[in-house]
């Protein structure tokens, strides 16, 4: 017997746009049918993550999230002010070994990291 990951649920106050904003973050489209009560976006290949469901849910998220997205990328610094311009906001910045991260909250406070390598020298 075999247990895997499929997807990741994610409450928000309206499904469709949190959605519409992963959307543009990941570059996966939306599935159709997407509404403010419910949206998601599949994953296209093994290695785009799984899918994404957004669920709306009644009350507002009031705390640090126990489960989080990180994200790579090889272009950390273009890729922090894309995430910016689409509406993430950055809380925290860290530096670790060879690695760099930065917690961004996406546009209902979710929050994720975007991690990449530290830049030679």
């Amino acid at each position: 017997m075999t247990t895997s990951v499929i997807g990741l649920s994610i409450d928000a106050a309206d499904a469709a746009v949190l959605a519409a904003f992963w959307s543009k973050v990941l570059h996966r489209p939306v599935n159709p049918g997407a509404t403010a009560e419910s949206a998601a976006i599949d994953a296209i290949d093994p290695t785009s993550g799984p899918k994404l469901a957004f669920w709306k849910v009644p009350e507002p998220k009031s705390v640090k999230n126990r489960l989080h997205l990180d994200l790579w990328t090889d272009e950390f610094d273009a890729e922090s002010k894309r995430l910016t311009d689409l509406g993430a906001t950055p809380v925290a910045d860290a530096e670790k070994s060879a690695v760099r991260w930065t917690t961004f909250a996406d546009p209902e406070g979710n929050e994720f990291d975007l991690v990449g390598s530290l830049p030679a020298g």
